[in-house]
């Protein structure tokens, strides 16, 4: 093989590793189904690419034919199954029922009369079947699109790069001597394939995140910030000083408020508002180690608690990581209806407030104390309030050196 055609199917297999890699991920988020559809996309098109480069140690001129059309046949049913579902065609048990037996019946037939012909014969009409079929799961997917289904546009375009793939691959196998464009445009249209399956699975898969959390906590989940809302994280407070089992324990409190989210409001609309919130709901998840528990608090507020806090100063150095995040620009959009229409540049104007307590002070006055350190915060050039009450030592935390 070329080098040249080397490098572009060693960057197809590397696309296959990180898909494969990403559904694992998501079988380690007890999402099965995701997974499992990631995964044999992934497998699948590897294996159909490598039967098709001859890379199967068979006699070329019988037995490599047959086991392409095959292998043709096995990859487009479980392919258009795996589209299909993903469109959300098979939830119907007559619909899933009626496109399984027109695949599988299709497949079967097409198997059939292959051995009814010679072993090059056999490979043109394997391959020409899967086409076929990804010409009807095109036309399936330009359907779902044009109903509204913004996923289905993903799975076009990725279905359409499949079958440049499948045809470039078709002529590969007929003429191992072909120009190295060829393998150029048949990898980077199987790697365009793999990218929109994988977007395609991605969006799915956030959904299926966002449920699950909603599932868990009702009523009690915040829908722009993805936390527990403000009800709740009374709740998740009262829990965690309520605690006795590991006896009198250091809880640590930290509050950030933000000022400028009510203005922003007024000058750009709720829309604008919410993009915020939601950014900076971002940035605190991202940037809280896993331990932290978090929660929404009032309209311009979270709260941050750590159950068992040994170290002060860790406290407050985490509490200057999350202020560093938050503070960084973001372009917002100011319509509900499109995020790419007219945007503003905005910056969240923090303050922080950090309470070290201990289990035996009262919820409330503990969270009250951080919020009211968080406000006066805003007129703090650190924008950080530090308060070690088992010292009682109430003083502006230090500034932060900008080498560290």
């Amino acid at each position: 093989m070329d080098p040249l055609a080397a490098g572009f199917w060693g960057a197809f297999f590397g696309t296959v590793g990180l898909m494969f890699a990403a559904s694992l991920i998501a079988f380690a988020r007890s999402l099965q189904r995701v997974a499992l559809t990631s995964a044999l996309s992934a497998v699948v098109s590897a294996l159909f690419v490598v039967a098709y480069l001859g890379w199967f140690p068979l006699d070329r001129a019988a037995a490599q034919p047959r086991l392409l059309t095959h292998i043709a046949m096995g990859a487009a049913v479980t392919l258009a199954l795996m589209l299909l579902s993903l469109l959300g065609e098979l939830r119907q048990p007559a619909a899933r029922q009626r496109a399984m037996t027109i695949l599988l019946g299709t497949g079967g037939a097409v198997l059939v009369a292959s051995w009814l012909l010679d072993p090059w014969q056999s490979l043109l009409l394997g391959s020409a079947a899967a086409i076929a079929i990804g010409v009807a799961m095109l036309v399936a997917a330009v359907r779902s699109a044009m109903r509204g289904d913004r996923l289905a546009w993903a799975s076009v375009s990725g279905v359409f790069f499949m079958l440049c793939a499948v045809a470039g691959l078709t002529w590969i196998a007929l003429d191992d001597s072909v120009h190295w464009l060829v393998h150029a445009g048949a990898a980077l249209s199987g790697i365009w394939y793999l990218a929109a399956m994988a977007a395609a699975l991605w969006s799915r898969y956030s959904y299926l995140l966002e449920l699950s959390e909603v599932m868990a906590h009702g009523p009690a989940y915040d829908p722009v910030t993805r936390m527990r809302s403000h009800s709740e994280t009374g709740h998740l407070v009262g829990l965690t000083f309520r605690r006795r089992d590991l006896g009198n324990r250091t809880v640590g409190v930290i509050v950030v408020s933000v000022a400028n989210l009510y203005s922003l409001e007024k000058l750009h609309g709720r829309a604008a508002s919410n993009h915020a919130l939601f950014v900076c709901a971002s940035r605190l998840r991202r940037s809280a180690p896993a331990h932290v528990e978090m929660g929404r608090l009032s309209e311009d507020g979270f709260l941050l608690l750590l159950g068992d806090v040994r170290d002060f100063a860790g406290l407050v150095q985490l509490a200057r990581q999350l202020r560093d995040r938050l503070a960084r620009p973001v372009e917002l959009g100011t319509s509900s209806e499109s995020l790419d229409g007219h945007r503003t540049s905005w910056v969240a104007d923090v303050g922080i407030g950090v309470l070290a307590t201990t289990t035996q002070a009262r919820p409330s006055q503990a969270v009250g104390a951080a919020r009211a350190m968080s406000r006066s915060a805003w007129a703090n050039p650190e924008r950080l309030v530090a308060r070690d009450e088992r010292v009682a030592a109430a003083a502006p935390a230090p500034v932060a050196d900008p080498a560290a």
